[in-house]
Parts: structure tokens; sequence; C-alpha cells
């Protein structure tokens, strides 16, 4: 184990730390979405200090399958609404993972809200299904085909900035990344708004399928 891997206790719970940078590989689909102020207030999930401060820009919906990772591979769904006005900067206010190490690390590396939830990710000759699970409940749910001509793609073109507030710190990091990608479509979407935003009334500008892919999240600065 590497010297900066330690098994260490936090929340009653042992995990490995993990301190960034990081450096993943795997695949994910990428869905852009332009929401609407309104929108992102009654459905964006938005914490107290986010509340009205909505600005605009792309939103994204995410879901990732890391092959690859410091804390080995798993499985991640998040959303993000666009940017707001206090630092011009996006910020995750809803992200499902699949282990618990990815959950931990998420919080003390980045700030990122990470909760920890069962995902799986099935493919078939001209499609593939993903489902987030909670019990019985079906948390999100939806099927993904993609196709034509691969081109490339990167953070240059669709960029992450992200500012999150965890703890009482606010966290800033830019991770960077790059891949190739298919023009996707994603069907069937189930959401259970208790659990995620509901996109299920909202259109999307365009989804992409990328694989192979490589991201860095480097370390956050910080604001006390």
């Amino acid at each position: 184990m590497p010297e900066n891997h330690q098994i260490v206790r936090s929340d009653l719970k042992l995990y490995k730390q993990a301190p960034a940078p990081w450096e993943l590989q795997g695949e994910g689909i990428l869905v852009i979405y332009k929401f609407s102020k309104n929108w992102v207030q009654a459905h964006g999930n938005l914490p107290e200090h986010l509340k009205g401060e909505f600005k605009g820009g792309l939103g994204y919906l995410m879901l990732v399958n890391y092959h690859t990772s410091p804390v080995g591979p798993y499985k991640e769904l998040l959303f993000i609404p666009g940017k707001f006005t206090r630092y011009n900067k996006q910020t995750i206010t809803k992200i499902y993972v699949s282990t618990e190490v990815s959950t931990q690390n998420g919080h003390a590396n980045w700030g990122i809200p990470k909760e920890t939830l069962p995902i799986s990710w099935d493919k078939s000759e001209d499609k593939e299904s993903i489902q987030v699970t909670d019990g019985d409940k079906i948390v999100f749910a939806c099927d993904v085909k993609a196709g034509g001509i691969s081109f490339p793609i990167s953070t240059s073109l669709l960029p992450i900035d992200l500012h999150q507030l965890w703890d009482g710190v606010d966290y800033f990091t830019k991770p960077s990344g790059n891949g190739w990608g298919k023009l996707a479509s994603v069907k069937n979407l189930k959401i259970d708004s208790a659990y995620f935003p509901d996109l299920s009334s909202q259109k999307p500008l365009f989804a992409v399928k990328i694989e192979p892919f490589r991201i860095n999240f480097p370390e956050a600065e910080y604001a006390l």
C-alpha cells in the first residue's frame, strides 16, 4: 500500500485515504441540458446557500463507470444544474456512487456530497441499461443507445469548474479530461424525485457516450 494510502477511522467507518490528485479511466454518458431558473429552484436539490443563486449555463446529467481509480472501480450518477452567482462556478447538487470508499474520499478531497447506493450497468448488443437502487426502490433507471462516428471530446469543450461547500469549507476544483464520444439517446428514464432531481419533463440538448476517457481531479483549493 502506498505511504499516502492509510486505513483510518472516520465516522466510525474504516476506509482507505486516497488524497488528490486522482487519475481515473472509464466510460460515461454525458447528457447536456439548459435549465430555467424556476425549474432549478424547484427541482434542482439546492442546499440553502444556493437557493436563489442560480445563474444559468449548461447543466449536466452524468453517468460514469470508472474502470480504474485510486480507490478501485466504481460507478457514479450525478447532477450539475449549471453555474451559481457567488463564484460563477458549477456545483454538484446530487451524486450517488457505488462504493463507500469513493464517498468518503469525495467528501474529504473535494467536498463533493457523495452518497452510496448500488449502481448496476448492464450492456447488451444494442443498448446499455443503468440502474440505481435503494433496497427494492428504483432510484434512477435508463437505457442508453449510442452510435455514429466517434469524435474527440474534452473538458475544454464542456468545462467542469466546481465549487462545493462541505462542513463549512469552500472547495474549488477544476477537473480536466478527454476521450472519444458518440452521440447517444437516453430512453425509458425513471427517476424517484425523493432521491434525485426528476428530469423527465426536461428535454436535453444532446447526449454523448464517451468511451474511453481519462480524467484528472486535482487537489482542491480551499477557503475557510
